[in-house]
């Protein structure tokens, strides 16, 4: 009798517990959702990079809302197409802050569809996270702008500066450089901080000239730089340009002694099994790579996460470019919010600024334009590539990490020509 009556009370609490949790549950889910506002490239030349950061964000919302959601309310994603389309980006700011009346917003990818979003949301003094966005806020100071981006609080000179220091390092000493990038905010800035390593280093500037942003024939631009002779060439390019700055390279048969930049998109899935042995050689900077030296914790927690879906999307199997930075911004958004307990946006920038965050991409801090506190970004070279199939890039065999030295897994293959043999 006292087993029996003992296990109708555990029934009954049981019960109790199960009613109190699916009680909870439907207040959270009658309370209305924390909204998180974006434009990101669907369609257009961004669009193979663009729709993993969509990916990332969506996984990250899934993990918050399992486990209940944000103030005890669900996340939602609101966000639309800009078709890697500057033009179109603050249109669709206006759209968020004034229609939809998002609770947050972020930004797109790339720093030429984060800058013209920085005047819609400064004049609404909304808080603002620019993805991959190089040095858009050295000349505003907005306080409610932060970057996730590796180069530290002073983007321009970092950007390039380990491509210089590996250039310098070399034997005998190059003398010329070739300086190259597209007509647009992203090589602008990046150029900038170019020509302030290339004056420390004391190279001799051979060529310096911005192309068309709707270039489509890159043989011309590679002839006439190959015209200069340049010991070093930097090329400071976005993902189309990339692929066909390094086609042009090959089809004319150019060799410089180095070669290579902050050419964007080499890190992407798409574009290594477009390029695959035409990448042997190149001494790139890129944010993460598969090595030892770079192991975060949660980092691959997360990649086994995405790339089944990936693969599902048929978009980046790999992720190793746009996808873990993309998760670290919501992951530092999350953070904020938890602990602030609230959306109240100035208390949330005050945080942000205040306090570091673990992330699946390190510990991060931010300074006070926003950008990180110390830079981590690297430069790598790829070597001994035969094909153009994606396994090989799965590990960091054919990827050597030259700089910083705390990353550091190869040395320089030098001249360009060699890595490929």
């Amino acid at each position: 009798m006292t087993t029996n009556l003992g296990t109708r009370r555990l029934a009954a609490m049981l019960g109790a517990l199960a009613l109190l949790i699916a009680a909870s549950a439907a207040r959270a889910d009658d309370k209305p959702p924390i909204t998180i506002g974006f434009s990101i490239e669907q369609t257009g030349g961004l669009s193979a990079v663009g729709k993993t950061g969509l990916l990332a964000f969506q996984i990250w919302a899934d993990n918050v809302n399992k486990k209940g959601g944000l103030l005890g309310r669900q996340v939602k994603l609101v966000f639309y197409d800009d078709q890697s389309n500057p033009a179109n980006v603050p249109g669709i700011y206006t759209k968020l802050l004034d229609v939809d009346k998002v609770d947050l917003v972020v930004s797109s990818y790339a720093t030429n569809l984060v800058a013209p979003a920085m005047p819609i949301v400064m004049q609404k003094n909304r808080l603002f996270f620019g993805l991959f966005a190089l040095a858009i806020n050295v000349e505003f100071h907005y306080p409610k702008y932060f970057s996730m981006l590796v180069f530290g609080p002073d983007p321009k000179p970092t950007f390039s500066k380990g491509f210089f220091e590996l250039a310098m390092a070399q034997n005998p000493k190059p003398k010329t450089v070739a300086l190259v990038t597209a007509d647009a905010e992203f090589g602008r800035n990046a150029l900038d901080g170019a020509r302030d390593n290339v004056k420390a280093a004391g190279l001799q500037i051979v060529y310096d000239k911005a192309y068309p942003p709707t270039t489509v024939d890159y043989t011309p631009i590679v002839r006439a730089v190959q015209a200069t002779n340049p010991d070093v060439v930097y090329v400071a390019s976005y993902p189309p340009d990339t692929v066909g700055i390094l086609r042009a390279v090959k089809e004319i048969g150019y060799q410089p002694p180095m070669l290579g930049g902050t050419m964007v998109g080499t890190a992407a899935a798409a574009f290594r099994t477009q390029l695959g042995p035409l990448l042997n050689g190149v001494v790139v900077g890129e944010n993460w790579e598969p090595a030892k030296t770079m192991d975060f914790p949660g980092i691959w927690d997360f990649l086994k996460q995405y790339q089944p879906l990936a693969k599902e999307q048929g978009v980046d199997p790999l992720g190793y470019f746009l996808p873990p930075f993309a998760y670290a911004e919501m992951q530092v958004l999350e953070e904020a919010i938890k602990q602030t307990g609230g959306l109240d946006e100035d208390k949330l920038a005050d945080y942000i600024h205040s306090h570091p965050f673990k992330t699946i991409v390190g510990e991060i801090s931010f300074g006070a334009d926003g950008e990180w506190t110390k830079p981590q970004n690297l430069f790598v070279q790829y070597h001994g590539l035969k094909t153009n199939d994606i396994e090989q890039f799965r590990d960091d065999s054919h990827v050597s990490i030259l700089y910083p030295p705390q990353f550091k897994t190869g040395e320089l293959i030098a001249p360009y020509a060699k890595a490929g043999e």
